[in-house]
């Protein structure tokens, strides 16, 4: 069972580095292997150096970042066309709703992978070596 202590012992992660690799969805451990096998599934594990995935707790966090980098860039953008032009309420709609969706879709991938990074460098849900069994206890 890994304890505190045993926690304090080993070798520091970046934090930074980690979350930049999964931002980029690589391994946050050696930035070679592909984080992701699917559009938001990870893998199990890094085909390059091994580093396991599959326990990674990486669900409420990237949609709520998305929907706050998201809102504010699109809401910024809207006040700004609203006050230079004057567009109608359809042509608002028309160009607003799709620059919404595209964002989101761009975005939520690379936060996810950076969420599971910044699990991993934190030795957090299961990065830490810690069996199962001893975190539920």
């Amino acid at each position: 069972m890994t304890t505190a202590t045993d926690k304090a012992d080993l070798p520091p992660r970046s934090i930074w580095q980690a979350v930049k690799r999964g931002f980029f969805c690589r391994c946050p451990n050696c930035n070679r292997g592909a984080l992701f096998k699917g559009y938001l599934t990870s893998v199990d594990a890094c085909a390059t150096c091994g580093e396991e995935f599959h326990h990674h707790r990486a669900d409420d966090l990237p949609p709520y970042l998305t929907v706050f980098i998201v809102g504010h860039i699109v809401v910024a953008l809207f006040m700004a066309a609203e006050e230079t032009v004057d567009w109608s309420m359809w042509t608002h709609i028309a160009i607003w709703v799709p620059v919404t969706a595209i964002l989101s879709l761009v975005l939520l991938k690379p936060l996810k992978g950076a969420t599971i990074g910044l699990q991993w460098a934190m030795r957090m849900g299961g990065f830490g070596g810690m069996a199962e069994e001893d975190r539920i206890a």
